[in-house]
Formats: C-alpha cells, structure tokens, sequence
C-alpha cells in the first residue's frame, strides 16, 4: 500500500497507508485529519481539499484536468503546487508523496 504523508497547517504529521485508486482526499477524510473539508464530497465542485504538493512529488504527479485547473483559480492562496486532493489518484508511484494543507479552505 502506498505511503502518503500530510502535513497540516501547525506542522502536525500524519502518515497514512492508502489503498491504490482511492483519491488524497478520501485518505485524509476516512483518517479524520484536519485541514481537508472536502465539502462535496469528491466532486471537483468547491476547493475545500485544495493540498500543496511537495516541490519534489510535482513532477509524478499527473497534471490537473481542466475542471480542476478552473476550480483552482478561485482558490485563495493557489501556488503553482495547488493541487485538489480529490483529483490526484493514489498509486504506487506515489509511495512517499508529501502533501501538505494551507492554513483555510
């Protein structure tokens, strides 16, 4: 099982053991970790998952699809590492990934 560790806004830690397929946004949801409120549901319909990927991951990261790059633009604080959790898929390839949440949704 791939190893995705979330970094919350104080600097607490949560390594998580995440089933291939599953999405960031249902690991951090299904452990109750805070800083993802992932309004609707997984729907790319509100931002509120909205993750930071670390500078390393970006690149094995596969690029948002345009839903997500709209929603994206009406993120408060979106860097070029914004990401929406909910539209980054878990695979093995991401065994290690960092992610980290802003400081609001």
């Amino acid at each position: 099982m791939p190893r995705v560790r979330y970094i919350e806004p104080g600097g607490r830690e949560h390594t998580l053991e995440l089933n291939a397929g599953s999405s960031l946004m249902r690991g951090a949801v299904d452990a109750g970790i805070d800083g993802i409120e992932a309004q609707c549901g997984g729907n790319c319909a509100c931002a509120t998952c909205h993750v930071f990927i670390a500078p390393d991951w970006q690149d094995k990261v596969d690029p948002p699809l345009e839903g997500e790059s709209s929603m994206l633009e009406y993120v408060q604080g979106a860097q070029p590492s914004s990401r929406l959790s909910c539209q980054i898929a878990v695979t093995g390839e991401l065994d290690g990934l960092v992610v980290r949440m802003p400081e609001q949704q």
